[in-house]
């Protein structure tokens, strides 16, 4: 199988062959494609970035993340939880917004400060 490695802006063109226990890496520049490509291979993870409607904030959506990478499968169950979450004005910047995320150990929080609206009708 050929990956490109992100570990650093090289993006080196790899391949990886599993043999009986052990995969093989080869086309990596520096010992960090070989690290990416185990992980690649037997757990991938992502981060997740996205966004929530806030209700009385100066901003009608709520940028968000995860605080650390989240495994590959578990993201759309991930991104349907975090659009569940109701958010009120006002946020900082790493409040959090949904923890423990399906299970996963990853929090998501808050990525920029939303302020309440100033002359809001809202509650």
């Amino acid at each position: 199988m050929d990956i490109i490695c992100v570990s650093c802006p090289v993006g080196c063109l790899m391949t990886v062959e599993q043999t009986v226990g052990r995969l093989i890496v080869s086309g990596n520049q520096c010992p960090a494609g070989i690290e990416y490509a185990q992980e690649e291979m037997t757990n991938p993870t992502r981060n997740i970035a996205t966004s929530v409607p806030i209700t009385g904030g100066d901003m009608p959506m709520l940028s968000v993340k995860t605080k650390s990478p989240i495994p590959k499968s578990a993201i759309i169950e991930v991104v349907n939880a975090i659009h569940q979450v109701k958010i009120k004005a006002p946020v900082t910047i790493g409040d959090m917004v949904l923890a423990d995320a399906m299970g996963t150990g990853v929090d998501i929080v808050a990525t920029r400060n939303i302020e309440i609206m100033k002359n809001s009708l809202l509650p």
